[in-house]
């Protein structure tokens, strides 16, 4: 990718590098640690984040590691979340093996239903990402008080043609080598979204070179660029079913998304909402469900949730609306 971005263009290139080169090498600050799970299901574990209110349970996408949501002491809205006088609890997905090949997405909804059932009372859900997207079919196995929707796909044919072929020619590629190893390798997904954007792939690392690894700045993108390439692996099976069956097939945009015997809905009998990012490259916006509750975030897929304008855009509206949905009894 990056001979191909860089091929009339050598001083972009050797800027490209030294930029990889210093991210590679650079210090890093100590991250926060993770609070113990209160609950586990397997290796699935519930992490209490804190707070006294009413239980939310965060739900991070399969992809990638769940710390984005808890990037820094300052910069973290699980912790903020907890300030406001929720009791914030975040599913921590674990690291499969190759005896968790067969665990599906729906398997990943039903633990995280079993989760749910432990705690006092039906909890609000909050999804992020492809997290949303297993929300809803955590929904149809948990009673639940709520959900929140963050960049969450559903309608998977609004990836567009050129983007769900290029997708596809990925898992075409990865699908012998991962049902060879019974997961899908974090790496063969991020080649993925590198193609997404390669300029601008390339671009980041041709800035990154020019700054002082010390500074605020480039600490802030060493540690997102750190969870951008880090992450366990997905089972096989999941993996299989998002590829096939949501990318390809867009059953739940077609309302024919199975869990057991149940189709999941995007729309079950309790209050949502979802925030769409306008400018989100990962999650385009046309893919988002369209409740008649949807916010427009000016923001992206990740700076929503880490970005500068992130506690005004999304952290401070997410709060309002779960503290304002009604508990029943």
């Amino acid at each position: 990718m990056l001979r191909s971005e860089t091929l009339n263009d050598p001083d972009r290139r050797a800027s490209a590098l030294a930029g990889l080169r210093a991210y590679q090498n650079a210090s890093r600050l100590p991250r926060s640690l993770a609070p113990d799970a209160i609950a586990r299901d397997g290796r699935i574990g519930l992490r209490d984040y804190g707070g006294t209110g009413r239980p939310v349970v965060v739900i991070p996408s399969l992809i990638n590691p769940p710390f984005v949501l808890d990037l820094a002491p300052d910069n973290s809205l699980l912790r903020w979340l907890a300030a406001q006088g929720l009791r914030v609890l975040l599913v921590d997905w674990g690291t499969p093996t190759p005896e968790d090949s067969a665990m599906d997405l729906g398997d990943h909804a039903r633990a995280v239903a079993r989760l749910c059932a432990t705690l006092d009372e039906p909890p609000l859900l909050v999804g992020y990402c492809l997290g949303g997207t297993i929300a809803l079919a955590t929904a149809a196995f948990a009673p639940v008080a709520g959900i929140a929707l963050i960049a969450t796909p559903w309608r998977f044919d609004g990836f567009g043609d050129a983007g769900r072929a290029a997708i596809a020619d990925v898992w075409t590629a990865a699908q012998p080598t991962a049902e060879h190893l019974g997961v899908l390798p974090m790496e063969l997904l991020q080649s993925m979204f590198w193609q997404i954007d390669p300029a601008r792939t390339v671009d980041k690392f041709v800035r990154f070179a020019g700054l002082d690894p010390a500074d605020p700045a480039a600490q802030a993108f060493i540690a997102l660029e750190d969870w951008a390439n880090g992450g366990a692996p997905i089972p096989y099976a999941a993996g299989r079913e998002l590829f096939d069956d949501l990318f390809d097939a867009d059953l739940p945009g077609r309302e024919r998304w199975t869990v057991g015997d149940q189709v999941v809905s995007p729309r079950p009998p309790v209050p949502m909402v979802e925030f769409v990012a306008q400018n989100d490259r990962i999650v385009p916006a046309a893919s988002a469900i369209g409740l008649s509750d949807q916010r427009i975030v000016p923001a992206g897929h990740v700076g929503m949730i880490v970005g500068r304008r992130g506690r005004s855009v999304l952290w401070e509206p997410l709060g309002r609306w779960l503290s304002d949905v009604p508990r029943t009894r």
